[in-house]
């Protein structure tokens, strides 16, 4: 077995990432925030970690001990700094609640285990103790994926509803962050869950491997993560989505181990691997995965192109899609509103403004021969679809604050700003209705945002559509976005898309999954729960209508 060289650095435990990286914005930008949005300083500063409010520890001594006994005395902390830090996810509004200082979510403890049998006892204490147990990667859901309901009776039947559970932990993975193989003949790597991306990428470097995922969350979610809410990288047009790149995967239940994926593919009944691919810990927790690997690039060439609109430029996404020329690695599109305020170069947010038109960045990664190939036969397509080739420096930009947007966030909170993503995906022949109907519905619940979109996912039937707003924080801004996401929610359901291409479900698109997947689709993930996890324990009030 090999482990990354490099620790993994906690997280922000009120924002994103890296503490150093937080930045004020300039007075410019803050300025013309103020002009166009009418943003405000907020009234009241945010609050320090010493002014965070936390509930007492509800889990019982014994409780503790017998956790203990299981991963060890130091495994188990129940401090304020290890609680706070497990605190929910990285949401606009679990963001601003941490801002505001309430920790009123924190679990009791974090646990650590460092194994799989130490996952499976501890999820068996946990069943029979009643304790709710919360998988915990990376912590960057932005679903309200990490809250658990304590009550045992939110989100349908699981943990009953006689008095709720005893207390809450966070099962924190970071432990499980191991390299266990590497089958060169086959390209499959055996890797642990609790592996943030960057730590992957080095230790599958040193065999020349790589997995090719890099969602805008690389810097810190982790294996486990991705698989649970079925991740797709910003390079999935070469390299596909994680849930393409999981050949087996074990998964520890209350009930027992479950071990899936012996064969490339298989006949043998349905594919029990997609039950836990998505299913965001409420139906076990993955302890290993054998995953698809490629050789490592040689090359990486990123550009950009200029289409008129929106329209003409996912015309020739379209067409690359469907295979009329090779697909790049990396396929994006601004819609028009993006281009202008340069959403694409984060941290040149504001002067791209002498850009009109759509930016399309395409991406090209292999060996010298296959990257020139590829980009010929692209270049080709996109020429003929009306695009202006704007050469290397847009792509590279791109590539370079590839991961700062959720910084720009944190950024744009701190000024006053409400800013959050959402996402969706559907058919080609109707993503311009679904576009229409998710930006009348934002421009609708907040007056007047600034509504930005791009497609960052393509396959050969449809694409993914990637919303940004930004709006004056208003004296509520929870009950102002829970508006906003309303209104969004029900458009993308009406208007005939997903209620997630990437993010997953968690709590806060529960009640449109369940529409989405009917009555008689509720039924059956309910019943797959009670079968796997009859306590009801693994991340209560999440997924789960």
């Amino acid at each position: 077995m090999e482990t990354p060289l490099t620790a993994a650095e906690p997280m922000l435990w009120s924002g994103w990432g890296d503490p150093a990286k937080a930045a004020e914005l300039p007075p410019p930008v803050r300025d013309l925030l103020a002009q166009l949005l009418g943003v405000r300083a907020p009234a009241t500063p945010a609050a320090t970690f010493g002014e965070v409010r936390l509930p007492p520890v509800a889990l019982p001594p014994p409780v503790l001990a017998a956790l203990a006994a299981i991963v060890g005395d130091g495994h188990v902390r129940a401090d304020d700094d290890a609680r706070i830090r497990h605190t929910r996810g990285k949401s606009t509004p679990d963001l601003l609640l941490m801002r505001s200082g309430d920790a009123s979510d924190a679990p009791d403890a974090v646990v650590l285990p460092g194994s799989h049998d130490e996952v499976a006892a501890v999820l068996r204490l946990c069943a029979e103790q009643r304790v709710a147990v919360v998988p915990f990667g990376g912590g960057t859901s932005v679903v309200g994926g990490l809250v658990a309901a304590r009550c045992g009776s939110e989100g349908g039947s699981e943990g009953g509803s006689e008095g709720g559970f005893a207390g809450v932990v966070a099962l924190d993975l970071a432990r499980l962050n191991r390299l266990v193989s590497v089958d060169p003949v086959s390209m499959i790597a055996e890797l642990e869950p609790g592996l943030r991306a960057p730590q992957a990428e080095q230790l599958l470097a040193a065999h020349g491997l790589t997995l090719g995922h890099f969602p805008q969350s690389y810097e810190y979610a982790t294996l486990g993560g991705f698989a649970a809410a079925r991740s797709s990288g910003q390079a999935s047009a070469g390299y596909g989505r994680f849930d393409d790149m999981v050949a087996g995967m074990t998964v520890a239940t209350p009930r027992g181990t479950l071990e899936m994926g012996r064969a490339p593919r298989s006949a043998a009944g349905p594919d029990l691997r997609q039950v836990f691919l998505g299913s965001e810990g409420a139906f076990g927790v993955i302890t290993s995965l054998r995953l698809r690997v490629r050789r490592a690039p040689d090359v990486r060439a990123y550009e950009g192109w200029r289409f008129a609109t929106f329209a003409e430029g996912t015309a020739a996404m379209r067409r690359l899609a469907q295979q009329e020329g090779p697909p790049p690695t990396v396929l994006r599109l601004s819609d028009e509103t993006e281009t202008m305020v340069g959403l694409a170069k984060p941290a040149e947010l504001g002067t791209a403004g002498r850009d009109s038109g759509c930016l399309l960045v395409a991406g090209f990664e292999g060996s010298p021969g296959d990257v020139a190939h590829r980009r010929d036969g692209a270049s080709a397509v996109l020429v003929e679809a009306g695009g202006v080739h704007l050469g290397p420096e847009p792509g590279d930009t791109w590539a370079r604050g590839r991961f700062s947007a959720p910084y720009l966030r944190d950024s744009l909170l701190a000024a006053g700003a409400t800013v959050e993503t959402l996402e969706t995906a559907c058919f080609w022949s109707n993503l311009p209705r679904l576009y229409d109907a998710v930006r009348l519905a934002l421009l609708g619940a907040l007056g007047s945002p600034l509504v930005m979109c791009h497609i960052s996912h393509v396959y050969a039937t449809g694409a993914s559509l990637y919303f940004t707003v930004v709006t004056a924080q208003t004296g509520d801004p929870l009950g102002q976005w829970a508006a906003a996401k309303r209104a969004a929610n029900e458009a993308i359901v009406q208007a005939g898309g997903t209620i997630s291409h990437h993010h997953g479900v968690g709590r806060d698109h529960r009640e449109a999954y369940a529409e989405e997947i009917g009555d008689l689709g509720g039924e059956i993930l309910r019943g797959i729960k009670e079968r796997l996890d009859p306590a009801g324990i693994l991340n209560p009030g999440v997924l789960i209508p």
